[in-house]
């Protein structure tokens, strides 16, 4: 089968609902291609990424790369994909250059290339997250392993608004606890709240196939006993009484539902979010507090922001 490789010249802010559209819209896999990640200083002590050239990135911004197969439906998949990215302007993401290109690529290239950029990473004090098919040997007693297979869908579990996110939760989750993991994705979230002692976890995703390979990640990490994947509209129909939610999704979409979580929580639960830009920051803020919350802390990482709030 021969595919098409759709390149995007956009901002760190549009690479989450950007790689979402692309997902959606059936691309077989999304690269990204960060500038910034050539100027962060990396250890190689932990086996970080590290082995990064130049050649492959933007001189600024950042290059969302999918790949879609070759049929007569590529044209209308693209110009989707176009009107799709263009909407988010709704909701004032910057886009940058917003410049869409296509090329064609050959299987053989696309099917592995993209591995190089993954290797393993500790992203808290005890969590270290590395793909299947590297060989990694704890360095502590006490550090917790999570194994990904992200296929050619999903993130790896290094954007900085999963690293808040796991850092939360390995401040507040306590052994025996329920945990809500709202956009759940890869399902990386459920699976450290498991190994890091909670009890049930219930990891919600609208999308189908977010969910399948939630299951899939689950099993991987031998935490499928503990954790319930479900395809699931945010909190719609939800009656558990979780002692935490966890949303890590864009600012927008965590508005919509911060009523609903103060209600199944209990009482003096925790509510961790994170996916949010610095100029949303406020505006969930005062939701939160607007419907009872008390914000605990604000912690951030580059663009992005995490809240933690107590019931």
């Amino acid at each position: 089968m021969k595919w098409s490789e759709l390149c995007i010249h956009t901002t760190n802010e549009a690479v989450e609902p950007i790689s979402n559209i692309l997902h959606e819209a059936g691309a077989s896999g999304v690269v990204i291609e960060d500038a910034e990640d050539l100027l962060k200083e990396r250890s190689t002590e932990l086996g970080e990424m590290y082995e990064l050239d130049p050649k492959d990135y933007p001189e600024e911004g950042v290059m969302l790369k999918a790949y879609l197969p070759m049929n007569s439906f590529l044209g209308e998949t693209v110009e989707q994909i176009k009107q799709a990215i263009n909407n988010l302007l709704v909701y004032n993401i910057d886009l940058g250059l917003n410049h869409i290109t296509l090329s064609e690529v050959n299987e053989e290239e696309w099917a592995t290339a993209w591995k190089k950029y993954y290797k393993p990473v500790k992203i808290s004090e005890k969590i270290t997250i590395t793909p299947t098919w590297e060989d990694y040997s704890p360095v502590s007693s006490d550090e917790i392993i999570i194994e990904l297979d992200p296929g050619m869908a999903f993130g790896t579990g290094t954007h900085p608004t999963t690293v808040l996110s796991i850092q939360a939760l390995e401040k507040y989750v306590q052994p025996g606890q329920t945990i809500i993991d709202v956009g759940t994705g890869s399902g990386v979230l459920s699976i450290a709240a498991a190994l890091l002692g909670a009890n049930q976890i219930y990891a919600y995703d609208l999308d189908e196939v977010a969910v399948k390979s939630a299951k899939i990640n689950s099993k991987l990490n031998k935490v499928d006993d503990r954790i319930v994947c479900k395809q699931n509209n945010l909190l719609t129909n939800v009656t558990h009484q979780p002692d935490i939610i966890v949303a890590n999704i864009l600012a927008e979409i965590i508005l919509r539902f911060v009523t609903e979580a103060y209600q199944i929580l209990k009482p003096g639960g925790i509510f961790i979010t994170s996916g949010i830009i610095q100029a949303k920051k406020q505006s969930v803020k005062d939701a939160l507090t607007e419907a009872g919350f008390e914000i605990l802390e604000v912690n951030q990482m580059e663009d992005w922001a995490s809240i933690m709030a107590r019931k």
